[in-house]
């Protein structure tokens, strides 16, 4: 304090501290109670959070249980895995093939579900052989490869190894990505059995 300077308000004690902060010199800002000062503020400030993501994003779907996901996989002759993908429960199967299929195979197997014009379509664009048993309700029965077929079950071995970890077989992760994250994961540690 400057000597022989009597700030407004102050006593012959010493400076008058009326808001509470504890500072030396007089308000300046009425209108919130407080005064300009060097000490820090009493509450830490807010951190802006991240910005949440939609449910669609996360793919839960509604299916008859309640809410789930199906995980698509695309592997090869040896059950190995080489492509992941998740949709919502209630999405139907037979729109994520053409788009699995990166790599064009010798051939495609997969159940009745996939039997449609535009997986067929997509197998045959890429010089495969489709090994899909005709649903029942299709007019024109076509045979396919039951030999072949047989060879499906690598693919439902492959979900059996991963379904092992308790974690993916309940997602315990919340989001999509980190769901997904576990799920290439687990197929890494599969492809190196």
């Amino acid at each position: 304090m400057v000597p022989g300077i009597r700030w407004p308000g102050a006593s012959a004690g010493g400076p008058k501290r009326a808001c509470g902060s504890g500072c030396l010199r007089p308000c300046k800002n009425l209108t919130t109670l407080g005064c300009w000062s060097i000490r820090p503020p009493s509450r830490p400030t807010k951190r802006q959070r991240a910005k949440k993501s939609t449910a669609s994003a996360e793919a839960p779907g509604r299916s008859r249980g309640g809410f789930g996901t199906k995980v698509h996989a695309v592997v090869d002759a040896s059950g190995n895995c080489l492509h992941l993908r998740l949709t919502p429960a209630e999405c139907v199967d037979s729109p994520q093939l053409p788009t699995a299929l990166a790599q064009p195979p010798e051939a495609v197997v997969c159940d009745k579900a996939y039997d449609t014009n535009a997986v067929l379509e997509a197998s045959t664009g890429q010089s495969a052989q489709p090994v899909i048993p005709p649903k029942a309700s299709r007019r024109d029965q076509r045979a396919y490869d039951e030999n072949l077929y047989a060879d499906r079950n690598k693919f439902e071995r492959f979900f059996g190894r991963l379904k092992e970890a308790r974690g993916f077989a309940t997602r315990y992760e919340k989001t999509a990505v980190s769901f997904l994250t576990v799920a290439h994961l687990l197929a890494a540690l599969d492809w190196m059995r």
